[in-house]
């Protein structure tokens, strides 16, 4: 899985009402959910965001409660990739479930400015930011994880492991 795009550089302790503000959950539409991403903490984020494009952010990214609605709202949003320092660890299972990746490099985010044009190959673990030539290692991400991303999520991807049993694969 590789990933190229614009990065959205945020700080530290980003919660999930702020990714998308408890207001937005009485819908789970993707696209709705999309239109509010971010707007509390960037008001031109979803004005901005292109399809692809990269968040990268500090510490304890996703921390608050536990609603999936958040990393779909990113997601939907066209974000391909979440780097961080840290993730809170619910947001973190619920960004591999519905499919968005996610990596941890501390170095990486110390370096890379909002801006940046940023390439990530998911498989090895490579932060590549074309701004700087800077390069920088994640950890890669577990067969099975890259199988649960590439498939949409782990729902996606247990219903067409299903059909392919049905059909003797």
């Amino acid at each position: 899985m590789q990933f190229k795009g614009t990065v959205f550089r945020y700080g530290r302790d980003i919660d999930t009402d702020v990714i998308i503000p408890a207001r937005y959950l009485n819908t789970s539409d993707p696209a709705e959910l999309a239109k509010h991403c971010l707007e509390d903490l960037d008001t031109t984020f979803v004005k901005r965001v292109k399809p692809g494009d990269i968040i990268v952010a500090d510490q304890n990214f996703g921390c608050g409660s536990s609603r999936e609605h958040a990393p779909v709202a990113i997601k939907a949003a066209g974000v391909s990739v979440v780097i961080a320092k840290s993730f809170a660890r619910i947001f973190y299972r619920n960004a591999i479930n519905i499919g968005l990746p996610i990596m941890e490099c501390p170095e990486a985010c110390d370096a890379i400015s909002d801006g940046d044009v940023v390439e990530v190959d998911a498989d090895t673990g490579t932060i590549r930011d074309e701004t700087t030539g800077q390069t920088f290692s994640a950890q890669p991400f577990p067969p099975f994880i890259q199988e649960i991303i590439s498939e949409g999520g782990l729902v996606a991807r247990t219903k067409a492991r299903l059909a392919r049993e049905a059909k003797g694969e």
